[in-house]
């Protein structure tokens, strides 16, 4: 079993961005831009390499492959953007990879794309590139080329070396279980052995509402691997676990005028297999809450007010500034509601959000994480 953290370590340590394997500060597939671009370079790593796994680590500086992390990304729609856009699409996957020196909310992205037989070109236009497009690497450049380049295979030898020295010891699990139970130490940690092989370590704050257990401040790691499979500061979860599987349903807290209630989002499912091998399923549970359309209209066009005073600087009302706390959620459940023009306003709304506070940026990210798990599905 390859651990991902050090196959990271393995990529940055000696290879220059190649025909296998891309490295970026960040990816942003909320835009449309960044959407664009993040499959152009799926397309051509898959194109480039017919025979062996490709790479893209996220969340490492290009001048001097400093590790700085990115936010958590819930992965479970990612292959149904790749199928939308791509045609014969290879298999993606996105792995969060904690490293111990970075904040508990920061890991590092590791897409790999499996090879397969054929050719992967756009399906349709997307920002300036047109459907029909076909993209290859040269270097360490994604580019447009023709149909009928003669593709080499020039790397499985590398990267099969590269995995082959990625693999996993005893060492490594053990000092991944200690990592997390003394960095999560103040949310009570445990750890659990799936068929004598697999180790699960998980903690959390745990909450009591009319008999049910909830938990917050989530973190579930894989340590074989090395992947953070769950990560969350704000929802509340249930778990449950057997000697086969572990079990997360996410809630999410939405209302208006501080009435808000519990609404289950998504399901995740691991399951562990005897011969070494898990598999991760999600299943969205997410029903849209219904509300009175001329109560949602009146909140719309007091979120755009609030709007259009933080871009020019002026001073909130206390009310306002109630209000704006509650701003991403609002705009999520307009949207939600069929106000369609509400996520280009919560869009705009990103920076003015972000230099306000922390707190309300992060409130910002929860809302598109909601809409890209609903929108993908």
């Amino acid at each position: 079993m390859i651990n991902k953290r050090l196959l990271i370590k393995n990529l940055l340590a000696h290879n220059d961005e190649n025909s296998f394997y891309d490295k970026k500060r960040q990816i942003d597939i909320g835009e449309k831009e960044g959407k664009a671009k993040f499959l152009k370079h799926i397309c051509a790593l898959s194109n480039s390499n017919p025979k062996n796994n490709s790479f893209i680590v996220i969340g490492v500086e290009d001048e001097d492959n400093a590790i700085v992390g990115v936010d958590f990304f819930d992965d479970s729609k990612i292959q149904n953007l790749i199928n939308a856009y791509l045609t014969n699409p290879p298999i993606v996957q996105y792995e969060n990879i904690p490293f111990p020196h970075l904040p508990d909310d920061k890991v590092v992205g590791l897409v790999t794309i499996r090879p397969i037989d054929g050719l992967t070109s756009l399906k349709k236009n997307i920002w300036k590139y047109y459907g029909g497009s076909v993209f290859f690497r040269d270097g360490s450049i994604s580019m447009p080329k023709n149909f009928d380049v003669e593709i080499k295979d020039v790397n499985s030898k590398i990267v099969e070396a590269i995995e082959n020295h990625s693999q996993n010891n005893i060492q490594h699990t053990l000092d991944g279980v200690f990592d997390f139970l003394n960095k999560r130490k103040d949310y009570h940690p445990q750890y659990l052995i799936f068929k004598e092989y697999f180790v699960l370590c998980w903690a959390g704050q745990k909450k009591t509402y009319k008999d049910e257990v909830f938990y917050s401040r989530v973190d579930i790691e894989l340590i074989n691997e090395q992947v953070r499979l769950f990560f969350s500061a704000f929802d509340e979860v249930s778990i449950n676990y057997d000697d086969d599987s572990f079990n997360i349903v996410e809630y999410v807290s939405l209302g208006l005028q501080n009435n808000n209630k519990f609404y289950p989002l998504e399901e995740t499912r691991i399951t562990f297999n005897n011969n070494a091998t898990y598999n991760l399923e999600t299943k969205l549970l997410f029903e849209a809450p219904q509300f009175d359309k001329k109560v949602l209209h009146h909140i719309y066009n007091s979120n755009n007010t609030i709007l259009e005073k933080l871009k020019k600087g002026v001073a909130l009302s206390a009310n306002e500034t109630h209000d704006l706390n509650n701003l991403p959620a609002t705009y999520l459940i307009c949207y939600l509601n069929l106000f369609h023009d509400a996520v280009d306003k919560l869009n705009e709304a990103k920076p003015f959000l972000k230099a306000y506070s922390q707190e309300l940026y992060g409130k910002y990210k929860e809302a598109l994480r909601i809409l890209r798990k609903v929108k993908y599905s």
